[in-house]
């Protein structure tokens, strides 16, 4: 989500939040927030009363309440189409497994895409397995590695080999 969004939700949710507390919830300097505050104002999405010497006050606009709708709408929609893309790779993945004779998909490791893998592999009729992902591989099997790693997790257990293995990290770096 981007900071802009988040500040203006912040604003949102809570009409006594101040600068430095939107600084910490964006991860953003607090030249930046007070950046994108002053455009907030500019732009009439927010509005800015100052109660005392050091207590300013922010309010949303009606203008800001149709930003973040907008803003929502649009991450809402990239979050579809990414979804949408994964799920094409991912099938392309697992039909072209199976055309290779492979028996089945193993999924090594935590992945955010178990579901989709799973949901593929059944309307494919195509047999899925999880494992760990420093587990001996089975010959036969083709390889998803989870885009989730142990830190810990030596090179040599997510060591690729191209023939029967293949990273979910890169659909989504084919991706963005």
């Amino acid at each position: 989500m981007d900071k802009e969004l988040m500040i203006l939700e912040q604003i949102y949710n809570n009409p006594h939040v101040n600068q430095r507390d939107l600084a910490t919830v964006t991860k953003a300097s607090l030249g930046m927030t007070n950046a994108i505050l002053k455009r907030f104002a500019e732009k009439g999405l927010i509005t800015v009363k100052k109660i005392n010497n050091r207590n300013i006050r922010y309010a949303l606009t009606s203008e800001g309440m149709a930003e973040i709708n907008r803003r929502s709408w649009d991450y809402f929609k990239r979050t579809i189409k990414n979804v949408v893309d994964y799920k094409d790779f991912i099938r392309k993945i697992v039909i072209s497994a199976k055309a290779d004779g492979y028996k089945g998909i193993v999924l090594a490791g935590k992945s955010d895409f178990e579901f989709m893998v799973e949901h593929i592999c059944y309307k494919e009729q195509f047999p899925i397995k999880m494992s760990k992902i420093n587990e001996e591989r089975e010959p036969g099997w083709f390889y998803l590695i989870a885009e989730k790693r142990n830190k810990g997790a030596s090179h040599e257990s997510t060591h690729l080999d191209e023939e029967y293995e293949f990273s979910l990290n890169r659909i989504i770096e084919l991706n963005t």
